[in-house]
């Protein structure tokens, strides 16, 4: 396998990882950063919040384990995860009614998922 592929397929998984996190730590620190204006934040809003970073920043740290490990299948294998969540995210985007929500996520999953399959198409040539 090609470095040049791996690399590229690092970058996007690592960006993809650090802005869910990133979007998971907001909602502890700001969450009327990431809400709704017109939502009220209460203790279940911080809850949640948790429940994300107890997710997303262990799949962060996995991500950057696999890429300083330089190991190919934990990539593959976390970079679907991340390409997926973000996908998942884009319909949470739609439900609110946010744009920037919707076409942030959607970005990033299919970029994820234009990388995953040129590393996979080189893996199995």
């Amino acid at each position: 396998m090609k470095d040049k592929n791996r690399l590229f397929v690092s970058v996007v998984t690592i960006v993809n990882v650090l802005v869910a996190t990133g979007y998971s730590i907001a909602g502890l620190v700001a969450p009327s950063s990431i809400m709704p204006a017109d939502l009220v934040i209460a203790d279940s809003t911080t809850i949640f919040a948790m429940y994300a970073s107890a997710r997303t920043i262990p799949l962060a740290l996995l991500v950057i384990w696999a890429v300083a490990k330089q190991s190919v299948k934990e990539l593959i294998i976390l970079g679907l995860l991340a390409g997926l969540m973000q996908f998942i995210d884009g319909f949470i985007g739609i439900y609110q009614h946010d744009l920037g929500k919707i076409i942030g996520p959607f970005v990033l999953a299919l970029l994820q998922f234009v990388a995953l399959s040129s590393m996979i198409k080189k893996k199995v040539s």
